[in-house]
């Protein structure tokens, strides 16, 4: 599993959510992103085989080819739990 964070012009989210949801993800959090300037922040945790289409998906809804169109970072995730369930792991996404 891998956690990505975006940060993003606020202006770009819609757009974001929009190109997420087309290559079927679903859940994800945002945040207010304070620092030079203001930004958003959207995290997602998601299967290893989903994380090159979502962070292309990212690249093109978020560019506008202009400085602070923002980063993409992506760290490891060693689990997962759904509260509801107990399930764990990728059945927990």
């Amino acid at each position: 599993m891998k956690k990505i964070e975006a940060i993003i012009k606020p202006f770009k989210l819609d757009d974001v959510k929009e190109a997420l949801q087309e290559i079927g993800l679903q859940g994800m959090t945002v945040v207010e992103a304070k620092g030079f300037g203001r930004k958003l922040k959207i995290e997602i945790v998601l299967a290893d085989s989903a994380v090159e289409g979502a962070v292309d998906a990212i690249k093109k809804a978020a560019h506008t080819d202009k400085i602070g169109d923002g980063k993409i970072f992506i760290s490891d995730i060693t689990d997962a739990v759904r509260i509801r369930t107990g399930e764990t792991g990728d059945a927990a996404l």
